[in-house]
C-alpha cells in the first residue's frame, strides 16, 4: 500500500509539472514585415536583434532564406537572409552562429 502511494503522488507530482510547463511558442512576422519580405524588401535593422546562438530563426525568415551550405553531419545548415549568413540545425532552426557576409 505504501508502495502504491509513492508511486501515485510521485505521477501526480510529475504530471503537475508537465501541465504547468509554458508551451514552445514560435512567434511569426507581423503582417507588414511579412509582405515586405514577400516583395523582396529589405527588413528594418532591429530584425537582427533576434538573430542569436541559441535562439530559434522564425519560420518567416527560414522560408524567405536562401540556403547556401547543405546540411553536414550534424544537420547544420548555412542560410543567407540578406547580408546576413546564418549556421542552425536544420530540424530545430535553433540558431548555432550568426555572420556578416562580406560584399
Amino acid at each position: 500500500m505504501k508502495v502504491f502511494m509513492l508511486v501515485l503522488c510521485s505521477s501526480t507530482l510529475l504530471f503537475s509539472q508537465l501541465a504547468m510547463a509554458k508551451p514552445d511558442q514560435e512567434k511569426s512576422l507581423p503582417p507588414g514585415l511579412e509582405k515586405k519580405l514577400e516583395r523582396g524588401q529589405p527588413l528594418p535593422p532591429g530584425w537582427q536583434k533576434k538573430l542569436a546562438p541559441g535562439q530559434f530563426l522564425a519560420e518567416d525568415y527560414y522560408r524567405h532564406a536562401r540556403i547556401i551550405k547543405q546540411p553536414n553531419a550534424e544537420g547544420i545548415i548555412s542560410v543567407q537572409i540578406e547580408d546576413t549568413i546564418i549556421e542552425l540545425f536544420e530540424n530545430t532552426r535553433e540558431i548555432v552562429r550568426v555572420m556578416n557576409s562580406s560584399r
